[in-house]
């Protein structure tokens, strides 16, 4: 389960140079890449344990077909326990595909922000923080100083209302929580993040509106299906 086509709606597969994380705010919750290393125990031997894989640093170059990569689904860049030479190495093959537009996410706003000017940042790579709850919205302040070419918020899964500050940002997702035990999202907040990012003039693209089974409730909002996306689009992979 190194890298894989996806069901994420706004990506075209995942690449995993790390597997593993740590739970460190309430998006985590009910983290599914916890729940895919239970249920696939043979592909994960160390578990949810954070692991570095460097035979996998070379997947990218073998890809030929230009697309958009989410990089660690199942884990996070900026982990603490990641050492920089090895995030730098990630980087560096992110730099040297310019095929593949990369999309990092990471939650860990702080040592992005600390590791950013020790990083290249080449056009093809996208970064990204998530923003649940509005207790999380400084994740945005960190973000908007890091020099990548797009800049994205993950407001999934959306447990709360928002009021973001968009300058610099430019594109914004929003998403229901999945699975079991899932937690509700209303209408309404989600309106309100659609109608910030058309104030903003951001891309705007709503994932999914959660429960057990997520693809049957869609993903229109009053009628649309909002599947915006930046407009500092890098080469072919974006077109």
């Amino acid at each position: 389960m190194a890298s894989t086509s996806t069901g994420i709606e706004w990506t075209d597969k995942t690449w995993n140079p790390t597997t593993g994380c740590t739970k460190i705010s309430p998006g985590c919750k009910h983290c599914y890449a916890l729940e895919i290393t239970k249920r696939f125990p043979q592909h994960f031997t160390n578990g949810f344990t954070f692991t570095m894989h460097p035979a996998r640093l070379q997947q990218p170059y073998s890809w030929r077909k230009p697309s958009r990569i989410f990089v660690n689904s199942m884990s996070d860049l900026f982990h603490e326990d990641m050492p920089l030479e090895y995030l730098q190495q990630v980087f560096e093959v992110m730099a040297a595909c310019p095929q593949h537009i990369f999309q990092v996410l990471t939650k860990r706003g702080s040592r992005m922000s600390e590791l950013a000017p020790l990083l290249p940042w080449p056009d093809n790579v996208w970064m990204g923080v998530s923003v649940e709850t509005q207790a999380y919205a400084h994740r945005v302040d960190q973000l908007r100083h890091v020099p990548a070419a797009v800049r994205f918020l993950s407001c999934e899964p959306l447990l709360g209302p928002l009021e973001l500050n968009l300058d610099g940002i430019h594109w914004v997702i929003t998403g229901g929580e999945s699975g079991r035990g899932h937690r509700p999202i209303e209408a309404d907040w989600v309106r309100s993040i659609r109608d910030q990012c058309i104030a903003a003039d951001v891309a705007f693209f709503h994932k999914q509106w959660g429960g057990v089974r997520p693809k049957r409730l869609g993903r229109d909002l009053d009628g649309v299906e909002w599947s915006q996306m930046p407009r500092e689009l890098v080469g072919a992979a974006a077109d």
